[in-house]
């Protein structure tokens, strides 16, 4: 069967070309029009038929799949999408779809019908040929998929950077036996911090970093840093891919009648509200967590009132900033902004 990507693919054009040529919507050239309308006669395609009544009857309703629904960067996250949507007279639907494709398949049949377009977090490589197929029915956006994505549109931050930056600033501290919670494998942003972290490390002769698996949990963080204090080996700090797991981290440390930060330093990434109030404020490197739900869910309105089926594939990335608080050490407060542009973070001293 000849799927919509197909026909962007022969014409040389985007997804979402084709589909404001079949909506008959603007913003296409005459001679794009045309090229695309004898590459749709020419190879036999015919939209879903799905398709077509929904991108004619609106609910004014979104769907949001995420991995969990537990913790407070998703409350953050989900804040920023409803806050958003009801501005714009729209609703959500969520639903906590994990990262497995055929759970999301699920989650994407019990919705059909009843959204207007699909909102992904933090999708694994292998569910993303699964939201392509979605993608080329529905408006969709993936936040968290990387660059790589294909033809769906993407909304990320700057994961190698604020991670790069973090590892620095350690150093920079003095730090030199470092353990790294990493986040789940296959997943973007656990991927990407991952990699800045191995980076850093090996610009330094003398700095011995170690990985051990949190699967961005504080319950699991808790648990393996547990057993490497009971081990006998102690860290100079510990990097937490995510503040959840930074927040288990400093509960072992503490449960092991271990200091924080005089014994161990601990840094976290995300900087979910509550961390500025823990005992020792946590350092962190800040995302725009309800940003990145409002950003999302307003390039979903504007392709739904637009009357198009594919949102217009951009990979926009956005900037992160280094917070420093008690928990590493340093001796002040500080914070390092990257640029509009996504340049890197100053490392500081």
């Amino acid at each position: 069967m000849v799927t919509i990507r197909d026909v962007a693919r022969a014409a040389g054009v985007s997804i979402a070309t084709v589909s404001r040529v079949l909506n008959d919507a603007a913003r296409v050239t005459d001679d794009t029009r045309e090229r695309v309308r004898s590459v749709v006669a020419r190879m036999g395609y015919a939209p879903h038929g799905g398709t077509r009544s929904q991108s004619l009857r609106r609910t004014r309703t979104l769907g949001v799949l995420l991995p969990d629904l537990y913790g407070e960067f998703f409350s953050e996250f989900i804040r920023g999408i409803d806050e958003t949507a009801r501005q714009h007279g729209f609703l959500t639907l969520v639903t906590s779809a994990r990262r497995e494709a055929h759970e999301i398949t699920a989650a994407v049949s019990t919705m059909r019908g009843r959204v207007d377009g699909f909102l992904a977090l933090s999708p694994t490589v292998a569910a993303r040929a699964t939201l392509a197929d979605v993608a080329e029915r529905y408006p969709t956006v993936l936040v968290g998929a990387g660059s790589d994505a294909g033809d769906i549109a993407t909304l990320a931050v700057n994961n190698f950077e604020g991670a790069a930056t973090m590892m620095k600033h350690l150093l920079s501290l003095g730090h030199r036996r470092i353990v790294f919670l990493r986040g789940p494998s296959g997943q973007m942003d656990a991927s990407e911090r991952l990699h800045a972290v191995r980076e850093v490390a090996n610009w330094y002769e003398d700095c011995e970093l170690r990985e051990l698996h949190g699967e961005f949990r504080m319950d699991t963080a808790y648990d393996v840093v547990t057993l490497l204090l009971q081990s006998g080996a102690r860290p100079d700090a510990i990097f937490a891919a995510n503040d959840s797991m930074a927040i288990g981290a400093i509960a072992a440390i503490k449960d092991a009648d271990l200091r924080v930060p005089e014994d161990i330093a601990v840094t976290g990434f995300d900087d979910i509200p509550m961390t500025r109030y823990l005992s020792p404020s946590l350092t962190t490197v800040r995302m725009p967590i309800y940003q990145l739900g409002e950003r999302a869910v307003l390039r979903l309105i504007e392709t739904v009132r637009g009357g198009e089926t594919a949102v217009p594939v951009h990979h926009e990335v956005l900037p992160v900033e280094l917070v420093i608080r008690a928990s590493c050490g340093a001796a002040v407060r500080m914070i390092a902004q990257s640029d509009a542009d996504g340049r890197p973070l100053t490392p500081l001293g």
